[in-house]
């Protein structure tokens, strides 16, 4: 039966019953009818945009590649041109679903996908939220996100708020009155799953946890909490599940793609192989075998509105050893490309390092509710903290002792303690941030 939801769907041109069947029919196909569909895609969206797409026959330019590893690499800043001018023959700006990206790599797009694309896009998603019992026709979402602020853009947001069944949860101030009547609203409400910007989930716990509330206790409707766009870390994860007493989904996506990987009811996060085809590459751009770290690399395997072939999202990961084609596993996600550190010794390392080490000893005592990390200068970072008090001269001692062990000695912190953290536009903290 077609709901409310799949309704608006239709009505906005996106088909969402085709893209359903031809999605399940995907699922079902062998390993080896999986492997033949999957070459099939790969050659007919290449063929189509060498075809169709004067953006990308100017990006191959001469040089017809004659293997897929050939291909160039697309990168953010290839796509920052005007929309117009990478639209394929056929697609306009009023025939195609049109976003813009959030900006967290630092380079912000316009991008589009067709129309049947953008309703893979939303069968993908009902999917994998089908797993934990979650249906968007009918289940009620407590969403943790940002809204935009001007009148038009607010009432329309909440207007897609209500056709999606959703009560939304705005995260730009989340001082603790504000949190105190999020939980009024938990005890008034049916909802059936929580879904949103992790580190604002993460601040709920915490502040549950302050109170000593257990979130389904009060709440006996809830199932299940997906947490998105930021990463999440082990220690979190436990918090969430001990406050919230449901599961906790953790899934990776990108607006200007699909969901990229989901977390599966076995605990494994699972790669998005029927809309996508994911690549782990080198430096050089070699395709790397499972196991390995590298730059992980993207194709959408059925916009034909906007080419994203062999796309560089910007982030770094690892496929388990046990990946198949048909079921990918992303083992780890060790975070952005333009999020690295690079130190005075000349070693390189992940932004999120620095988060990770201090984390662990910042929040023993509860005190400090969430912090970022800045790098300032070769040798120097600010971190910017949100608590009760100040931290003491034992803690910041055990914060660079640490980061001394588990990066490399001299170097130089302050700590600056603030009421709130600046937040992206769309309510996204941003953890480890590279000024250099």
């Amino acid at each position: 039966m077609i709901s409310l939801f799949d309704i608006s769907l239709q009505l906005n041109g996106f088909p969402i019953k085709k893209a359903k069947t031809d999605l399940d029919a995907i699922t079902k196909l062998s390993e080896e009818e999986f492997l033949m569909f999957l070459q099939k895609q790969k050659d007919e969206i290449v063929n189509f945009h060498l075809k169709n797409n004067f953006f990308y026959n100017e990006l191959i330019g001469d040089k017809i590649a004659p293997k897929w590893e050939d291909l160039p690499v697309l990168n953010k800043q290839n796509l920052q041109k005007p929309l117009k001018e990478r639209l394929s023959k056929g697609y306009t700006l009023k025939n195609v679903y049109l976003n813009k990206t959030s900006g967290s790599s630092g380079t912000p797009f316009v991008f589009a996908k067709d129309k049947y694309s953008h309703a893979l896009t939303w069968a993908s998603n009902i999917m994998r939220f089908g797993w934990f019992g979650i249906d968007f026709n009918h289940s009620y979402q407590a969403r943790f996100y940002g809204i935009p602020m001007d009148f038009i853009g607010y009432r329309k947001e909440r207007f897609k708020d209500f056709l999606s069944r959703r009560f939304r949860f705005p995260v730009f101030d989340l001082s603790d009155t504000v949190l105190e009547k999020f939980l009024q609203k938990f005890k008034t409400k049916k909802f059936d799953y929580l879904n949103g910007y992790t580190s604002s989930i993460v601040l709920f716990a915490k502040y549950l946890e302050q109170k000593n509330i257990i979130l389904n206790e009060i709440c006996p409707t809830l199932k299940a909490c997906f947490v998105t766009s930021e990463m999440l870390f082990e220690s979190d994860k436990k918090l969430l599940e001990k406050q919230f007493g449901i599961p906790v989904i953790n899934e990776y996506g990108a607006s200007e793609l699909d969901l990229i990987a989901f977390e599966n009811p076995k605990g494994e996060w699972q790669v998005n192989a029927e809309t996508l085809f994911v690549e782990i590459l080198d430096e050089n751009n070699q395709i790397l075998p499972y196991g390995k770290e590298g730059r992980i690399v993207i194709t959408s395997l059925f916009n034909k509105a906007n080419p994203f072939i062999r796309y560089e999202i910007g982030d770094i990961g690892i496929l388990d050893e046990k990946s198949t084609p048909q079921k990918p596993i992303l083992k780890k996600l060790i975070g952005r490309t333009n999020d690295i550190a690079i130190l005075p010794s000349g070693k390189k390392s992940p932004g999120l390092t620095f988060y990770y080490v201090t984390k662990s000893i910042i929040e023993d005592d509860g005190n400090v509710k969430e912090f970022i990390i800045k790098q300032t200068k070769l040798d120097t970072f600010e971190i910017e903290y949100v608590s009760e008090k100040e931290l003491n001269a034992e803690q910041i001692q055990k914060i660079e002792e640490a980061i001394s062990l588990y990066l490399e000695p001299n170097l130089n912190f302050t700590f600056i303690r603030k009421k709130v953290l600046e937040r992206t536009n769309r309510g996204k903290l941003k953890q480890f941030k590279s000024y250099l």
